[in-house]
């Protein structure tokens, strides 16, 4: 049995927690024009999400549960400059090295005096890259040679700024590994634990939650589960000491955690007592309008648990070292004035830094934007959730505008994405069965609103993450075991990385994502207004369905009709109907208006303004988009 990295039971002070910041400014009524005046001048940033051992693996043995000496793992070096440049010329403005802190792994590196972890508390062979075991220093499995590994990582970031990328890595909050060490933690400062009073179950000076006079047990396995997949190994003894126990990074209480838990990590104490109680101030509501300069204020004189100066300093460190911003997992779980003390802190070093949280409770969208002073949350219960929906066949397109005008006020904060590590890919056969049927989705998905776009590595190849890795579970690529990733290791060809041994179809999807997301960084419309045409066409256009999608975007340089066909195996012959509204805020005089088709070109096509409303008449293949600009 394959067991998935999140388990989404919420239970002890992650509950309290979440209870608690369900307490939330009601959201405003304001428009997507208002919330973009600041931006009008700027453009999209797109996300190129890399798990970093995997990039530049070349190795096609792909044993399920196989070493590094077998299955083989990328390096910091197959970034290169080729490599880099062809990211950026895909689209791209930031990279996040997924997997780049020093996290648990089974692999041994004595010689270096980073011992193998004990099995029993990594998942996978490789290690999970949310059990962080020392927040200074880089993963040993990335680098050339180990003992120059931040060296290595280093030169990375310089060869990623050269290529005119900004660098986003990881930061987990809320847990660590249950082996955290900290090894490279600088001189004048403590680990997390390190001088913990493990006598008492809680502290509000201490970093991790006790359970006092018992000790850790190993999760009793089932389903033919076993660590390694039962693989001998000198560790494997189904023991691990920890004594007392710590509670469990998903906030589980148990010495013994169920095995669905996340027992490979512990919870990290930021000042809530089990009982709810808080060991530091509250916002007031009045912060949700003030700026990053204002929270940063507010904390100055504030004594603060231990555990949040320790993440300031571990985020401020990263920052030095030339990192341009965060990826948050899991930041539902950690309260909201830690945000709003890391967040200002990092935001007086660097405004402009790229700040992205995982949070999954639309309830607490807006607390987390505005008092948590987040850039960027994943907007993945709403929008991805409807959009994968409506790939796999069963929903509507009518629900998109429902969630885009539920989120009006927060719009820009929204990150999108298709796929991410967490996700199934969508050529795996549990999600769609054929990349090409993302190509609709991605359209509305990147230029839907001002927010950024993500994009997973292989999702341009239409990679189908079928590989049995041994942890990992098929459909979405493991990010947990050494394995080779087989669509996109035909786009590296060798370290070439110029896609040589794609075949066409691959070629085509990748030559679709670069066309869409070079128009998306470029585009001053997609920065601008939103205005929903669907439901106009619905009532007004014969032939106009569920199955397609349309509306407009716009800005004082740039007007775009945006139209998405849905459906796998029918064409619309249609005439896109303009609304009179429109019509009158672009100022469009009666008789013909030229269109540019931007993503491929080549077509003739004009709206034809009469009687005050607008009319495009339109032949859509079946998943067929097209951005249409006035000229």
């Amino acid at each position: 049995m394959k067991i998935q990295l999140r388990s989404f039971a919420i239970s002890g002070l992650a509950f309290v927690s979440l209870l608690y910041m369900a307490c939330q400014q009601p959201k405003e009524n304001v428009s997507s024009s208002e919330n973009t005046i600041e931006m009008e001048k700027k453009h999209k940033a797109v996300i190129y999400q890399v798990f970093t051992r995997l990039f530049g693996n070349t190795n096609t043995t792909n044993k399920p549960w196989g070493t590094l000496e077998e299955n083989g793992v990328g390096k910091f070096e197959d970034f290169t400059p080729r490599a880099l440049s062809e990211i950026r010329d895909l689209g791209v403005t930031h990279i996040w090295y997924t997997g780049v802190p020093h996290h648990a792994m089974v692999t041994d590196y004595s010689d270096y005096g980073l011992p193998g972890d004990d099995p029993d508390v990594v998942k996978g062979r490789a290690g999970s890259p949310y059990a962080v075991k020392d927040y200074y220093n880089v993963n040993p499995d990335l680098a050339m040679d180990p003992a120059n590994r931040l060296e290595e990582f280093r030169s990375l970031v310089e060869r990623s700024h050269a290529a005119g990328l900004k660098v986003i890595i990881d930061i987990v909050p809320n847990h660590v590994a249950r082996n955290y060490e900290g090894k490279s933690t600088p001189q004048g400062k403590q680990p997390f634990g390190a001088t913990d009073d493990t006598s008492v179950a809680y502290l509000p000076t201490n970093d991790f939650y006790y359970i006092p006079g018992q000790d850790f047990q190993m999760p009793q396995w089932r389903d033919g589960y076993e660590p390694l997949g039962g693989m001998p190994h000198p560790k494997a003894d189904g023991r691990f000491l920890e004594s007392p126990a710590k509670w469990t990074g998903n906030g589980s209480r148990l010495a013994r955690p169920d095995m669905n838990d996340w027992y490979e990590t512990v919870k990290v104490n930021y000042g809530v007592s089990p009982e709810g109680e808080f060991a530091f101030e509250t916002l007031p509501d009045s912060y949700s309008e003030m700026d990053y300069r204002e929270h940063f204020e507010f904390w100055k004189d504030k004594q603060l648990p231990p555990s949040w100066i320790k993440f300031r300093d571990i985020a401020l460190y990263w920052l030095n070292f030339g990192v341009d911003g965060f990826r948050y997992d899991m930041a539902e779980m950690v309260p909201v004035e830690f945000w709003s003390y890391l967040n200002s802190s990092i935001k007086m070093k660097d405004p402009q830094a790229f700040l992205i949280a995982e949070v999954y409770n639309p309830a607490l969208y807006r607390t987390y934007i505005q008092k948590g002073k987040m850039d960027y949350l994943y907007d993945k219960v709403e929008l991805y959730d409807s959009l994968k929906h409506i790939m796999q066949g069963h929903g509507w397109t009518d629900h998109i505008p429902v969630v885009q005008n539920g989120l009006l006020d927060i719009e820009h904060h929204m990150l999108h994405f298709l796929e991410n590590h967490d996700e199934q890919r969508i050529a795996s056969p549990e999600f769609a069965g054929d990349a090409r049927i993302g190509k609709p989705a991605m359209v509305v998905s990147a230029t839907l609103s001002t927010s950024p776009t993500m994009l997973y590595f292989g999702q341009e190849v239409g990679e189908p993450g079928a590989e049995d890795a041994g942890f990992g579970k098929p459909s979405r690529t493991s990010i947990f075991d050494y394995i080779g990733v087989p669509h996109h290791q035909r786009w590296v060809n060798g370290k070439k990385f110029d896609g040589g041994a794609l075949s066409e179809s691959e070629k085509e999807l990748r030559d679709f994502y670069r066309r869409l997301l070079s128009f998306v960084i470029q585009s001053d419309g997609l920065m601008g207004s939103y205005a929903d045409i669907h439901y106009y066409n619905k009532e007004h256009s014969p032939g106009y369905d569920h199955r397609v999608y349309s509306f407009v975007r716009w800005s004082a340089n740039e007007r775009l009709v945006i139209v998405s066909n849905f459906d796998t195996h029918r064409s619309y012959n249609i005439t896109l109907k303009i609304p009179e509204s429109i019509v009158s805020e672009w100022n469009l005089a009666p008789g013909n208006q030229p269109l540019e088709e931007m993503l491929y070109g080549g077509r003739d096509l004009q709206m034809n303004i009469s009687g005050g409303t607008g009319a495009i008449p339109l032949s859509l293949a079946p998943l067929e988009s097209v951005i249409l600009k006035l000229k």
